[in-house]
């Protein structure tokens, strides 16, 4: 069954996600209000964290950065991500499954 963080769309993957900027580390924490909940190491400064988590996903999907793209939510905590390239929602949900 697909989590209700990630949507299948006719042009790719929307993951949505709640990040926390300013972490110890970036990892998977868990859900949080039906998002994927995201730790990031990079201060949400000067658009850190946003370059962060794109570099994190490209390397926890392995699929190349400019593959992923921000649908919404650049200066938000709650941020709408998409994913498209060979990688179906299955993978995704395996690959960052908190």
């Amino acid at each position: 069954m697909t989590p209700i963080w990630l949507k299948q769309t006719p042009t790719g993957i929307i993951l949505n996600l709640h990040c926390q900027p300013g972490a110890k580390q970036t990892k998977v924490v868990g859900l949080h209000d039906g998002c994927l909940k995201i730790s990031l190491q990079a201060p949400a400064l000067e658009n850190k964290a946003n370059e962060l988590l794109l570099a994190w996903l490209s390397k926890q999907l392995r699929v190349p950065q400019k593959q992923i793209q921000f649908v919404s939510g650049q200066n938000s905590r709650k941020k709408r991500v998409e994913i498209w390239g060979p990688i179906s929602p299955e993978q995704i949900a395996q690959m960052l499954s908190p």
